[in-house]
């Protein structure tokens, strides 16, 4: 069999050693690394593309509600992400699909569960949790195709917006030029189609929400 390599992206440790135990025992062919937030998994990503499956966190340093989601999606579209997370609540679980994820796992579940939900993934298929109703998947909201069509550094502007940063500060941390992050800015705006930066943050804050609709009504 050939080898099958899972990277598990959480900011607890012990949570990450539990769930690699849980899919590398007795399995030689699951290769299973660790990563403590986003920037540990680009690194790995970049060192060797190929990975077969992203278990992702949904709360984490650096990262607010589906900006890591978004992230990768755009940054690593061949990579198949899932989230592995302790929140439930069923509008979360529908957005997490809409904006690409290949499944969701409930951190409560147990051992037998998650094998069979990874084996799922892994083999091409979504991971539903038993009770949630994805009747909305088909048909993503307007504002979820523009989302899509961020790019990494588009949506690393626009979290950065959201948390108050001017053009010359985000230059800084992004260690590009203010003319750039003011074509990424214009870019954002249209994309989203919204018409100032400050519309621009409440479609981020609405990001970490999950409450797209009340964006596209709210505008």
């Amino acid at each position: 069999m050939s080898r099958r390599r899972i990277i598990i992206v959480d900011d607890h440790p012990l949570f990450r050693a539990a769930l690699k135990q849980t899919l590398s025992g007795g399995d030689p062919s699951m290769m299973v690394e660790e990563a403590g937030d986003l920037p540990a998994l680009s690194a790995a990503l970049d060192a060797d593309r190929d990975c077969d499956l992203v278990l992702l966190d949904l709360n984490m340093p650096g990262t607010r509600g589906f900006s890591g989601l978004l992230l990768l999606r755009a940054q690593y579209p061949d990579v198949p992400v899932m989230i592995c997370s302790a929140v439930q609540d069923g509008t979360v679980i529908r957005r997490a699909f809409e904006l690409g994820a290949a499944g969701y796992l409930h951190k409560s579940v147990g051992p037998i569960d998650i094998r069979r939900a990874i084996e799922t993934v892994l083999s091409g298929e979504i991971y539903v949790p038993e009770g949630t109703e994805l009747t909305t998947v088909d048909t993503q909201s307007e504002l979820m195709q523009r989302l899509g069509t961020l790019t990494p550094q588009q949506i690393r502007v626009l979290m950065m917006l959201s948390d108050g940063l001017m053009n010359k500060q985000i230059a800084y941390e992004l260690s590009i030029s203010e003319a750039t992050v003011k074509a990424h800015v214009s870019a954002i705006l249209q994309k989203l189609d919204v018409d100032s930066r400050t519309q621009a943050v409440i479609a981020a804050a609405r990001i970490e929400e999950g409450q797209f609709e009340e964006l596209l009504s709210g505008r």
